[in-house]
């Protein structure tokens, strides 16, 4: 049987759930059916280590991410922006070049962001995927205007993380041909390997006071601010309790600063990255997820997993995952929300249980394999 010959772009494999899930998706196909290019337009990320040996890892740039205006990284940041850009604009350059004028029969765009890298791709016979992770009303640099979700009909497939992303999408579609691009998909999430690497760490005695913790990328998306916040107001008003931020990204700094400048240094802290969040995860006694938007939060699905009790915004996919408030509280997406069901896990944290007592019947709506299996024949029915 012929492979089918597939390019999948991605910014890089940094600290994120969309490259996270892409990565587990790889390393769960068969390698025997598909010949897959991996084009990063920065290689690095801690993920990079995880790829398959089977998938070719191709790059625009090599190094770190500049997060920084330093003086000194202005001319590397500047080159890299100008290369990439000469690259989309003249997609014929990349694809001669760069890919060696190879001839693919899938192109898949991993996240959102590639949509005009694929849609302008030289190779007019090929079938377009994109991989749709987050609420596009709602992201940080971009809000999409109706006009610009209907640039994705020009992909083959839509796969989109939720019901309500979906159902977005489907409102704009104007026909059926259209509405029978957009298909839901649930993320490849190995639940097996979360449990396994929570157990690494044992907590050996309970917690003095109550542990928040929030996992997450650290940019403004996630919320990290209100809650450091709602943190310090919690503090002032007697309740004692710690807060914990497992994570890393460009906002780190900015984070770190605000931590300082509200004096809570002593009672909020920081993890920076790392390559395994789940004995954090156990080891607190409430999850938070403060975050502004979403798309279909994984980490949420791993807090489940984990059996944690669970305070989450009302943003894109949380009610489904929650099953509207069954499995954990769901608040108001402000930092009057998130305060109002921190105060309530402090003041009357038996009323969690019921959550807890819930998840104990409750089965995940896919298993890693059902999630490949689904993705996978969406690409060999292309």
């Amino acid at each position: 049987m012929k492979k089918k010959k597939i390019l999948i772009r991605i910014g890089s494999l940094r600290h994120g759930g969309a490259e996270k899930v892409l990565v587990t998706f790889l390393k769960n196909l068969p390698p025997d059916l598909y010949e897959i290019d991996l084009l990063l337009n920065l290689y690095s990320g801690k993920y990079l280590a995880d790829v398959p040996n089977f998938v070719n890892v191709l790059y625009l740039n090599k190094g770190e991410m500049i997060t920084t205006n330093r003086l000194q990284d202005l001319p590397k940041k500047a080159y890299r922006k100008v290369f990439q850009g000469i690259l989309k604009k003249f997609s014929s350059i990349l694809y001669s070049k760069i890919l060696k004028g190879k001839k693919y029969d899938i192109e898949f765009a991993a996240i959102h962001g590639f949509r005009d890298e694929i849609l302008n791709s030289p190779l007019k016979n090929s079938k377009k995927i994109v991989w749709i992770h987050n609420d596009l009303r709602k992201t940080h640099f971009h809000n999409y205007t109706d006009n610009e979700i209907r640039k994705f009909f020009g992909f083959d497939k839509i796969m989109v993380i939720s019901q309500h992303i979906q159902k977005d999408f489907e409102s704009l579609a104007k026909n059926e041909d259209e509405k029978s691009r957009i298909v839901r998909v649930y993320n490849p999430l190995d639940t097996e390997e979360i449990l396994q690497k929570a157990g690494r760490e044992k907590q050996e005695v309970p917690n003095a006071v109550p542990v928040f913790v929030s996992v997450g990328t650290v940019f403004p998306q996630k919320g990290f601010d209100r809650l450091l916040k709602v943190h310090q107001k919690l503090l002032e008003e007697g309740f004692n309790h710690r807060l914990k931020i497992v994570g890393d990204g460009y906002d780190f700094e900015n984070i770190k600063k605000l931590k300082s400048d509200l004096g809570v240094v002593d009672t909020a802290y920081m993890t920076g990255f790392t390559d395994n969040p789940y004995p954090h995860f156990r080891n607190a006694d409430f999850f938070v997820l403060s975050s502004r938007y979403e798309g279909f939060p994984t980490v949420l699905f791993e807090a489940i997993t984990l059996k944690k009790k669970i305070i989450a915004t009302e943003v894109s996919g949380v009610s489904e995952m929650l099953e509207n408030g069954k499995l954990g509280l769901i608040v108001e997406n402000s930092e009057q929300g998130i305060y109002d069901g921190m105060k309530k896990a402090l003041e009357n944290p038996e009323s969690f249980d019921k959550y807890l007592e819930n998840m104990k019947g409750y089965q995940m709506p896919f298993t890693l394999e059902k999630s490949v299996q689904h993705i996978q024949k969406i690409i060999d029915n292309l």
